[in-house]
């Protein structure tokens, strides 16, 4: 399912000019959000940190559109992983973008595979470091193969999904969201200037944790950190909040702690009260 210029197609092969940035220069930005019930969940915050991505690289996005796009497709199905991609359009030959860009914006659904959220994960360290310096470390931006590439290598080894350092050494994140460690009754996951996205579930999970009794800090985490937490998990908008079950060959018992049950169980009753169905895990 595809929406494109105010219309739901059913097929995803539309025109497209070959011109365009995103296509050649992996110049655009995108989000992926979780859908129950027609309903996007944190729609207002995924359209606020798409417009973020847009503005970080120097072009606007259309918030109306956009929003406008998420809910078409997300109307179809009810459960459905959302992503909203916007270019910054087609410009001349060269790196430097257009002084009066014409972004291109389209959104796409797909039903949701039972099991994704609160599923658990295995994490193989990548040999790839995540550049902390570099604007698309902090927004998603199209251009993704050190992921694409890490993920690969991950699975060879075993594993689920890879988790990066960055050129500092320090942990970064995973391929696929924020990683958290747990420690006692605190919950600790690395600021966003050593290489990570302002995830969704992460500031959720920041919020929530007071509440429910823990710490919740932003810090700095080494390769230390993590062999040493009590439990490791990943966010994302999709998977939530998933128990890290493995890294590298250190194993973890994530899922049946009870800092991630608490968790899991108090995000799992926001998104219903939202959204009017439970989240199904």
């Amino acid at each position: 399912m595809l929406w494109r210029d105010g219309a739901l197609h059913e097929d995803t092969v539309l025109p497209f000019d070959l011109a365009d940035r995103g296509l050649l220069l992996g110049d655009g930005v995108f989000d992926t959000a979780l859908a129950l019930g027609g309903r996007v969940v944190e729609e207002e915050a995924h359209l606020a940190r798409l417009g973020a991505a847009g503005t970080a690289l120097g072009f606007a996005v259309d918030l109306g559109e956009a929003w406008a796009a998420m809910r078409a497709v997300a109307a179809r199905h009810p459960r459905a992983a959302i992503r909203t991609t916007v270019t910054r359009g087609a410009g001349p030959r060269g790196l430097r973008p257009p002084v009066a860009p014409r972004p291109v914006l389209w959104a796409a659904a797909a039903p949701l595979r039972p099991g994704t959220a609160f599923s658990e994960v295995s994490l193989g360290w990548s040999a790839i470091r995540r550049n902390e310096t570099s604007p698309a470390s902090r927004h998603k931006t199209l251009g993704y193969l050190d992921a694409v590439l890490a993920a690969e290598a991950a699975a060879q080894d075993g594993h689920d999904e890879a988790v990066f350092l960055n050129t500092a050494g320090r942990v970064a994140c995973a391929g696929i969201g924020t990683l958290f460690a747990v420690s006692g009754r605190e919950v600790a996951t690395p600021p966003l200037d050593e290489g990570v996205l302002a995830g969704i579930v992460r500031a959720r999970v920041l919020a929530l944790a007071p509440g429910l009794g823990l710490g919740a800090a932003e810090r700095p985490l080494t390769p230390e950190d993590l062999a040493q937490a009590d439990a490791v998990f990943l966010t994302n908008s999709l998977r939530l909040v998933a128990p890290v079950r493995r890294i590298g060959d250190r194993d973890y018992a994530s899922a049946g702690h009870p800092a991630v049950l608490a968790l899991r169980e108090a995000l799992s009753r926001e998104i219903a009260q939202a959204c009017g169905m439970a989240v199904e895990g």
